[in-house]
């Protein structure tokens, strides 16, 4: 009876130590799965992050050197801007202001536009032509002198003391005014000159 006990009770204990190792080993084989599967995610979460920080990285890097190239390209187009600018302001500005200073070549501009200015009705001229008051002496004499049929033929002058150069003309009625200033003759021969400039500057 107390062998039965014992054979009894040795085989409870083994078929517990036995069960109790099986449940061990798929603790053991569970966990080691759940290792390598957070290790796999871990990794492939870390290729993730350096997968997009490389693409990051590269974008930053393209942005960076498409605006330093634009950067540099307006840098390149403002110098050329001001190269050609102080070329034509040597060309331009001296001349036309020593130009205007001359009341010859007024007059002369004068009288040319003028004789111009309705050449299918010389008769009718019906014009305002505004000059600066400190040049008043120095004109009054020239139309009294050359030009004493306009004056009889509706042509009117006047001076102004906003007018520091050259003149205004339009007519009477005032329905436009055109400037010859020095400023305005500047700006045309500015811009008439401009792209042969920056040809002969930049583009041999």
């Amino acid at each position: 009876m107390t062998s039965k006990v014992l054979e009894l009770t040795e085989k409870i204990y083994k078929e517990g130590v036995v069960k109790a190792i099986n449940e061990a080993e798929r603790i053991i084989s569970d966990a080691e799965i759940k290792a390598s599967e957070i290790v796999n995610k871990a990794n492939n979460k870390e290729k993730e992050i350096i997968e997009n920080a490389e693409k990051k990285a590269l974008e930053i890097k393209r942005n960076s050197e498409a605006e330093m190239k634009l950067s540099a390209k307006q840098a390149i187009s403002n110098l050329k801007q001001q190269i050609t600018e102080l070329v034509i302001n040597k060309q331009v500005e001296a001349p036309v202001k020593n130009a205007f200073k001359d009341t010859e070549f007024v007059k002369n501009l004068i009288h040319t536009l003028i004789k111009n200015w309705n050449p299918q009705k010389p008769e009718e001229l019906d014009i305002n032509l505004l000059l600066p008051q400190k040049d008043k002496k120095k004109f009054e004499s020239f139309f009294e002198n050359n030009m004493k049929q306009n004056l009889n033929s509706g042509f009117e002058i006047n001076f102004d003391t906003n007018i520091k150069s050259g003149f205004r003309i339009g007519p009477k009625n005032g329905n436009y005014i055109i400037n010859f200033t020095d400023k305005d003759f500047e700006n045309y021969f500015k811009n008439y000159i401009k792209r042969k400039t920056k040809q002969i500057l930049f583009e041999l």
